[in-house]
Parts: C-alpha cells; sequence; structure tokens
C-alpha cells in the first residue's frame, strides 16, 4: 500500500477561490475585508508566517496591515495598539503573532483582543463558543486540518480519532472539531503510556506535538488517514513533520506531506475568518 497524498496546496488555492468570490461579493457592496497582524520582535520564522499571511490577503483582495514593533516593545503599549484596533471600523480581524517576548503576557494580549475580531480563534468566548458547538472562528490550524478531510472525502463520523498534542491551540481544538462530527476521539500526549497501542487503532490519527518522527510507519493502522500538523527544521535544515513519512505512506491510505500540508491550509482559515468577520458587520 502506498499513501494517496494530501496536497494542502492545491486544496489551499481550491478554498480560496471559493472565499475569493465572497470577497468579491462584499466589495460590490462597499465592503472591504481587513485584516491587521502584529508581530513583536525579530523572530525569523514568525516574519515568514506573518509575510506569507499579508501575501494571502493581498492575492484575495483583502485590506491588510503589517504593524512590526520592536522586540521591547512594553506590554501596556501593546495594550493600546489593540484597544486602538478593537475600534477601528476598517479593520475586522487582529491577529498577534505568538509567541510575543517573554515580557509580554500572551494571554493577556489574547484576551485583550475583541472577541468579534479574534479571527485566531483564540479569546476564551471563542473557546468556550468551540466547545459548545458553535464556533464563529474555529482555530486556523485544526480548522484547515478538517477542511483537508472534507476536501478529500474522508468519512469523520462514526470513526475512531486519535490526536496526539494536547495544545490549546492545534490538539484541543482538533479534539473538539473532530468529536462535533461524530467520531470516537481519544486524545493523547506525547507521554502517553502505550502510546502506539492507541494510534495503531486510529481510523483518523492527527499529530501536533512538535517533535521530529515521532509517529512511525509501524503505529499506524493500514488505511489510516494520518494528519501531520508538526513542522520542526532539523540541523541539517530540513523541515519535517511529526510523522515520520517514508515509512508511514507505506502504511496509511492518505497522508499530508511536510511542508504542503496543513500550513497552507492555515492561513486559508484565517483568511475565511476575516471575511466572515466582515459579513457579519453588514448583517449587524
Amino acid at each position: 500500500m502506498t499513501a494517496r497524498i494530501i496536497d494542502g496546496k492545491a486544496i489551499a488555492q481550491e478554498v480560496r477561490a471559493e472565499w475569493k468570490l465572497r470577497v468579491d461579493a462584499l466589495r460590490t457592496r462597499g465592503m472591504r475585508p481587513g485584516l491587521v497582524v502584529i508581530i513583536v520582535g525579530e523572530d525569523a520564522a514568525s516574519k515568514v508566517y506573518v509575510r506569507n499571511k499579508v501575501k494571502a490577503c493581498a492575492d484575495l483582495g483583502i485590506y491588510s496591515e503589517l504593524i512590526e514593533l520592536p522586540a521591547d516593545t512594553s506590554e501596556d503599549a501593546l495594550l493600546a495598539k489593540i484597544a486602538e484596533l478593537n475600534t477601528a471600523s476598517h479593520i475586522h480581524g487582529i491577529l498577534v503573532q505568538l509567541p510575543v517576548p517573554k515580557h509580554i503576557d500572551g494571554n493577556k494580549i489574547l484576551e485583550a483582543i475583541a472577541p468579534h475580531k479574534d479571527v485566531d480563534g483564540f479569546h476564551q468566548t471563542n473557546v468556550g463558543a468551540l466547545v459548545s458547538g458553535h464556533s464563529k472562528f474555529p482555530p486556523c490550524t485544526p480548522s484547515g486540518a478538517m477542511k483537508l478531510l472534507e476536501k478529500c472525502g474522508i468519512a469523520i463520523e462514526g470513526k475512531h480519532a486519535v490526536v496526539v498534542g494536547r495544545s490549546n491551540i492545534v490538539g484541543k481544538p482538533m479534539a473538539l472539531m473532530l468529536l462535533h462530527k461524530n467520531a470516537t476521539v481519544t486524545l493523547c500526549t506525547s507521554k502517553t503510556t502505550g502510546l502506539a497501542n492507541h494510534t495503531r487503532n486510529a481510523d483518523i490519527l492527527v499529530v501536533a506535538t512538535g517533535k521530529p518522527h515521532m509517529i512511525t510507519g509501524d503505529m499506524i493502522k493500514p488505511g489510516a488517514a494520518v494528519i501531520d500538523v508538526g513542522i520542526n527544521r532539523l540541523p541539517n535544515g530540513k523541515l519535517v513533520g511529526d510523522v515520520e513519512f517514508e515509512s508511514a505512506k507505506k502504511v496509511a491510505g492518505w497522508i499530508t506531506p511536510v511542508p504542503g500540508g496543513v500550513g497552507p491550509m492555515t492561513i486559508t482559515m484565517l483568511l475565511a475568518n476575516t471575511i466572515q468577520a466582515a459579513e457579519r458587520t453588514l448583517q449587524g
């Protein structure tokens, strides 16, 4: 068996084309969706992610602003900037690129963003809505993973899904989204005893631990759909996922590559959340 590769780049382009039609419709009504991305400091990886987001906005006709602040920016100054953007009528989404410098309380920053502009879905109001199954802003990475499953026609209802990783950004919301689609969900961590016993039972396996090549082919159920959310840079500079791709693709039925799998969909769902925020503004 050789797994079918889930081409995140191609699917992202398809989904973005669908959302561009909604941007065009908004602009005929005098509304242009607007997104502000704030980055504090000089983290090289963050700068790459941020620029990719800004470019993606331009491609769809979304207005975007990139605010780059020095690493010594005070917490109060950042909070003041967010408060200003919360009241800006031309801005529908606010994103603060994580991580922020250590002297800034990241949780306080995320909570300062108005819930109706929290396109990352990290505000406690939106997290609570996700738990109840009524989220307006599902977190972008797990939302992108769900879209990949949908576009590939991979059944979720009634299936056993195993999520490895319990972060607030990916693992926990991913488990909830799968649960809302009527999967039976097992949530594991990198420290789960007998982890392979769980992963080998997964019809859908989602891995988000930040540990390169943690999941190998012998830990995967034949025919399973494997969604690798990890992205790690090895000492030789190569980017790899949390799943050992070469051994996994010989067992899995479907698998995402790294890079080119979940990553493009994360940005796509950020755009989708921003567009929906603009649409809600018109709806009142």
